[in-house]
């Protein structure tokens, strides 16, 4: 059967912006930028591991119609899309305070949970990430 995920999907308004933010401020690499016809194949991963990515989707052609598109934009608009990223990091309070160094906005600070340090925030779009620096 299966034997790895190699990409996971997030909505997103602006491409631009999103590459800004997940590549600028997070420090991710683009994997793929391809413009295919209606659409445009944009695709970022940990630095060194392509092998994982996540497709940062803008909401339209030719996976949705228009009047589908349209409303996808506004759930995105208002955070209610559920759309998650869950990042490990060997160390949760150093990441934090460089990524807020870069202006990145948090939801939760650095919190100690039975299963290590983690925190949360949000991309410009609405999109929950967390990252964890897991118990050893």
């Amino acid at each position: 059967m299966f034997n790895a995920i190699t990409q996971s999907q997030i909505y997103v308004l602006d491409q631009d912006e999103a590459l800004d933010f997940y590549v600028g401020k997070l420090g991710l690499e683009v994997v793929a930028d391809v413009p295919l016809g209606p659409m445009r194949w944009l695709t970022v991963s940990i630095p060194g591991h392509p092998e994982r990515s996540i497709l940062l989707e803008r909401p339209g052609a030719p996976a949705l119609s228009e009047e589908t598109a349209a409303q996808v934009r506004e759930l995105v608009t208002k955070g209610a899309m559920g759309g998650w990223l869950i990042f490990n990091t060997d160390d949760c309070r150093k990441t934090y305070e460089e990524l807020r160094a870069k202006g990145v906005e948090f939801t939760e600070e650095p919190t100690e949970r039975p299963y290590g340090t983690d925190c949360g925030l949000r991309d410009p779009f609405g999109n929950n990430i967390r990252f964890t620096q897991p118990k050893v």
